[in-house]
């Protein structure tokens, strides 16, 4: 019986965590769906929502612009957090969003 090598025994690397999963499932999009916007096949786009492969930033543009939202969210935000602030800040009117920033600057600048 042979040994293992310890290439053959070594974990698969992890990439860094990304929201992929969270925005297509958000935007009501499943795995085919998304593959086929992106000329992709599933399985790849599996792979990269477990970290199971990298990504470059051309791919991660990509992926947003099939999302509809910015590459940094894909990397940051988890759009099915509704405590989130840019979830608040997005359901919020134009008017809302304006209070919101001075409330914000006020807490800032009193610390209260």
């Amino acid at each position: 019986m042979r040994p293992r090598s310890t290439a053959s025994m070594q974990k698969p690397k992890r990439y860094r965590r990304t929201f992929i999963r969270e925005w297509r499932i958000f935007r009501g999009l499943n795995q085919d769906q998304l593959a086929e916007r992106l000329d992709m096949t599933p399985s790849y786009v599996s792979m990269l929502e477990r970290g199971q492969r990298g990504y470059t930033q051309e791919t991660l543009e990509a992926i947003a612009e099939a999302l509809r939202t910015d590459a940094a969210s894909l990397l940051m935000r988890n759009p099915e957090d509704p405590d989130a602030i840019w979830s608040v800040w997005e359901q919020a009117k134009p008017g809302q969003q304006r209070q919101i920033v001075e409330i914000a600057k006020t807490l800032i600048k009193t610390g209260s």
